[in-house]
């Protein structure tokens, strides 16, 4: 410590300026945006998952991971077959380029059903009597073929012939005996829904069925004091309501075209207007179109409607007779009946 001129003790102040730390760098600064950018693309992508549908999600990988058609891996993309050679490695070696063959499903033969696919040499399967029989008893809409096991000599007579082994006019006629016993079959079913509804029972003697050469002809004819129109109108009453609805519901369960024509007697209009029987048969003809259709059967299947006057009387030799006066319902066929497939 030094002393001053007076004697006293004089204080020196020493000021020591230290330099700075130095730069640290801004290596941290770069980590964190790196961060701040992976967060903001990780939420825009849950972001994206949420905001789109299953397909468009599908369409952004297959943009981003294109399907090699060639190829069985996604390794080796727009590599013919897949990338693979035959020089790989043990591991990968795959004759991933061989030709590979399978059989197709059988043909199907038109107009026949085949129940199940048996081999060639089997037979048709036998019925049996019995309670444990019910189920193989045949039926004719259907082919019934033989089980493998079934011993040589059991052949039922009545079962329908294998399809695979008809010429094209065997199957032509089979596929005609089968529409005839249909055909049969829904006659019969007109038939007990007529009698069997007491409103239509005394209906059954003005309902003619019968198969003709066009197919299932159906008619509805009058009678003395019960008509199925109104004298010279093309009203259908309830009754002829109730009969037409019947017809269709059968009908609606078969798969023909259907025609429909109007008929009345060989009485003509009178009072000087130009109305005829042959406006009447037709109005008669379209007015039951539409109760067909009301009842249920489609109309895409309705292929005519006509009215043909007093031109095909029902008995003529009876012109004037009530029973001319008529609507026919002709479920049209759709096989070939031939020769001898065609009804009487």
């Amino acid at each position: 410590m030094a002393k001053g001129r007076n004697g006293g003790a004089t204080i020196v102040l020493k000021k020591v300026e230290e330099g700075g730390h130095g730069h640290h760098g801004g290596a941290w600064k770069v980590a964190y945006a790196d961060f701040v950018t992976a967060m903001m693309a990780f939420f825009l992508l849950m972001w994206l998952l949420n905001a789109t549908t299953e397909e468009q999600r599908r369409g952004i990988a297959d943009f981003f991971a294109p399907t090699n058609v060639m190829g069985r891996t996604t390794t080796g993309s727009g590599q013919p077959f897949g990338g693979r050679t035959p020089h790989e490695s043990e591991p990968m070696t795959q004759n991933a380029g061989a030709i590979r063959l399978q059989t197709g499903p059988v043909p199907v033969l038109p107009d026949v059903e085949v129940e199940e696919d048996v081999p060639n040499a089997a037979r048709p399967v036998p019925r049996r009597d019995g309670p444990e029989g019910d189920d193989e008893e045949a039926d004719p809409r259907r082919v019934r073929t033989a089980r493998a096991d079934a011993p040589p000599g059991d052949a039922d007579p009545r079962a329908a012939p294998d399809p695979r082994r008809l010429s094209d006019a065997e199957l032509r006629a089979e596929a005609a005996r089968r529409e005839r016993e249909a055909f049969a079959r829904a006659a019969e079913e007109i038939r007990q829904a007529v009698s069997q509804d007491p409103a239509l029972a005394d209906l059954a003697r003005q309902l003619l069925i019968e198969q003709s050469p066009e197919g299932l002809r159906i008619q509805l004819l009058d009678a003395e004091r019960q008509p199925m129109f109104a004298l010279g109108g093309s009203a259908p009453n309830e009754r002829a309501r109730l009969l037409v609805g019947r017809v269709a519901a059968v009908a609606a369960r078969l798969d023909n075209p259907v025609a429909v024509t109007g008929h009345t007697d060989a009485t003509p209009f009178r009072g000087g207007t130009d109305r005829s029987n042959w406006d009447l048969s037709a109005e008669r003809a379209n007015a039951t179109r539409r109760l067909l259709v009301e009842a249920g059967l489609p109309e895409a299947r309705i292929r005519s409607v006509a009215g043909y006057a007093e031109r095909q009387p029902l008995l003529p030799d009876q012109p004037a007779a009530a029973a001319n006066r008529r609507v026919a319902i002709t479920l049209i066929r759709r096989a070939d009946a031939g020769a001898e497939g065609r009804a009487p």
